[in-house]
């Protein structure tokens, strides 16, 4: 405890943050077996939200110091004037303080500010939160670029050089943030794709299918958003329409309203879904599944089914889905990727198109069985949002778009049709599929 007590307030942050962190795993290995699902979710729940809060005040630290100390002069000279400090100063300070609460404050509205429509807070928070992560990236770099110029020039910078710095990190801040704002306004963009597709039958040739995935329901995204996505989804006159997951931020009581469009999905030949992370994290599946059969939304729960003309049931493909990577890690009960158990009555002699909401799962299902035609994948959101842009790009084996696995096989992954929490978009756009498979 001595040591702890003398560290810096960012190392008492990391170490908190390690201990939040190492509390999860033990959560999700030694103790989820020995709680009910709801129980469970809530733990989750509470160690997500200190883990992120935790995060983020290594981040606000950082934020504070070059914002308020370093534009507002250091701390001898805070602490010798702080009887005279200017109102503009105390201003801008209050200013950096409410910014970094409302950022802290977003993931508490996703739990507890959720309903048909946005509620403004959570609008509001979210959005600081988008700012928060330019702000933070944009300093960093603008302060290791001062650094190395500072080390590679013979004469030292001058004084006002941070301060500098810090100014040019809020303007580029400010306009990727008003972009990104305004991006992810706009309607999804509709993209066209033709996969060719071996032994696809004559009369399934030109089939229509629509993907959405991503949708994310939940603080920031509501009935008037999704129902804009339905239009445009029955504009397209798809024969089949297909959600690879992340469909809700929350649970079917709280947003049953705002899921309602779903029901107004016009496909001739079925709309299905199949499970992402995200709806694991609702810890309300069952209940999503259940609400989906009733708006004529088939869940694809490791399984598969036929889809063919009514009038040509012997020319069919085989359509499955299978639970995503992390049913397994979260241990919930009766769920787990199953690529066997879903494609165990599609033969090798029929197309076969997977719905697989994380790349890596559909890598996975692919090694298993290379005889799958198309594997249909979301989860990496293109990025969503520069930085992130760049973890989302290295940790997917396939990033954004059409992958042509092998001379039969190919991977398709949509940027998502909504967005997550920050309603920003940098470096990516909201997408409504439109594929058409045609015969090889």
């Amino acid at each position: 405890m001595l040591g702890f007590s003398r560290l810096s307030a960012e190392g008492k942050v990391g170490v908190a943050t390690a201990v939040v962190f190492f509390s999860m795993l033990i959560s999700r290995t030694l103790i989820s077996d020995l709680v009910g699902v709801e129980t469970r979710a809530r733990l989750f729940r509470v160690q997500f939200l200190l883990f992120i809060n935790s995060l983020l005040l290594l981040g606000s630290l950082y934020i504070w110091k070059c914002l308020v100390r370093r534009l507002c002069g250091s701390r001898a000279a805070v602490q010798n004037r702080s009887r005279s400090r200017t109102w503009p100063e105390r201003f801008w300070s209050a200013v950096v303080l409410l910014f970094l609460v409302l950022a802290h404050c977003s993931y508490l509205s996703m739990f507890w500010l959720v309903d048909t429509e946005p509620h403004w807070l959570s609008l509001l928070s979210f959005s600081c939160l988008g700012v928060y992560v330019l702000l933070l990236f944009f300093l960093m770099v603008f302060s290791c670029a001062g650094r190395i110029r500072r080390l590679c020039s013979p004469s030292p910078a001058g004084p006002d050089g941070s301060s500098r710095q810090t100014v040019l990190a809020l303007l580029v801040t400010a306009v990727l943030a008003v972009y990104g704002l305004l991006n992810a306004a706009q309607p999804p963009q509709v993209v066209e794709v033709k996969v060719p597709v071996e032994k696809l039958p004559p009369s399934l040739d030109r089939l229509r299918l629509v993907l959405l995935s991503d949708i994310h329901l939940g603080p920031t995204l509501g009935r008037s958003k999704l129902l804009q996505f339905v239009t445009m989804v029955n504009q397209l006159e798809p024969d089949v329409v297909v959600i690879v997951g992340d469909l809700t931020d929350s649970q079917v009581s709280r947003l049953r309203g705002a899921a309602e469009p779903l029901g107004l999905i016009q496909a001739r030949l079925g709309s299905y879904f199949a499970t992402g992370n995200h709806d694991y994290y609702t810890a309300d599946v069952e209940n999503w599944f259940e609400f989906l059969r009733l708006k004529g939304i088939e869940p694809l729960h490791n399984s598969f089914t036929r889809i063919s003309r009514p009038d040509q049931n012997r020319d069919w493909i085989c359509l499955a889905g299978i639970d995503d990577l992390e049913a397994s890690l979260l241990r919930y009960p009766g769920h787990g990727m199953d690529v066997e158990k879903a494609l165990i009555g599609c033969g090798k002699d029929v197309p076969i198109v997977l719905l697989a909401h994380q790349p890596h799962a559909a890598k996975q299902a692919l090694q298993q069985r290379p005889d799958i035609s198309l594997v249909l994948s979301g989860h990496t959101h293109a990025g969503q949002l520069f930085p992130l842009t760049l973890l989302a790009f290295l940790v997917n084996p396939y990033f954004c778009g059409l992958y042509r696995i092998s001379a039969h096989s190919s991977v398709y992954v949509t940027p998502g049709t909504g967005y997550y929490g920050i309603p920003m978009r940098i470096g990516s756009r909201a997408e409504i599929t439109l594929i058409t498979l045609t015969h090889a």
